[in-house]
């Protein structure tokens, strides 16, 4: 259970940040920068949901991404190689599953059966809330990248469900930002070197 009665901890201020574990590392190390940008992305799927209105399948299907995004930082503040201190003995570590995954891909499956195919790319824009979806896809791919890294860094790691939750999170992002465009209707389709 998490309690946060004291907002401010005067822990950081030498510039180092605690993982799930008590280990402390430098705000700047790629582990705190891959979870820092699951959580930047998550503030940007919240502006999204200020805009599904009419839509409550995207409202719902947000929610639970977000949900499932603290998930992902639990999981990604304990390195998925590295034991457990003495004191965390026992502990089961929160972790992204495939179910998850799995489900990420039914929804994008729902939404994209009634769109058009692409004929061409598409820019970001559109209505408020298909430009926040593009924003979320491209937060997602730089957490993607981020974590991708993490991965190979040795030896705490990442494990393989939350790269691939992070990877379909973006193409669901592409797939509901078509869906907030009149179903793909609004689209705004890039032409190649219009402005030469």
């Amino acid at each position: 259970m998490v309690v946060l009665n004291k907002i401010y901890t005067r822990t950081g201020d030498a510039g180092t940040t605690a993982l799930g574990t008590g280990a402390r590392l430098p705000k700047h190390d790629l582990r705190i920068e891959t979870y820092g940008t699951s959580d930047e992305l998550n503030s940007v799927v919240g502006l999204a949901r200020l805009h599904t209105g009419d839509r409550p399948d995207l409202h719902a299907m947000l929610e639970r991404i977000q949900n499932d995004l603290f998930d992902l930082g639990a999981d990604l503040c304990i390195p998925e190689n590295e034991p457990l201190p003495k004191e965390m003995e026992g502990y089961d570590p929160l972790r992204i599953t495939e179910a998850q995954v799995t489900r990420l891909e039914q929804e994008i499956d729902s939404l994209n059966k009634d769109l058009e195919p692409l004929r061409s790319f598409i820019l970001p824009g559109g209505t408020p809330l298909a430009a926040h979806l593009h924003h979320a896809r491209t937060v997602s791919r730089r957490a993607e990248r981020l974590m991708v890294a993490l991965k190979e860094r040795a030896p705490e790691g990442v494990g393989d469900a939350p790269i691939k939750y992070m990877n379909r999170l973006s193409d669901f992002f592409f797939v509901a930002a078509r869906h907030a465009n009149d179903e793909g209707r609004g689209d705004i389709l890039w032409t190649p070197g219009a402005n030469r």
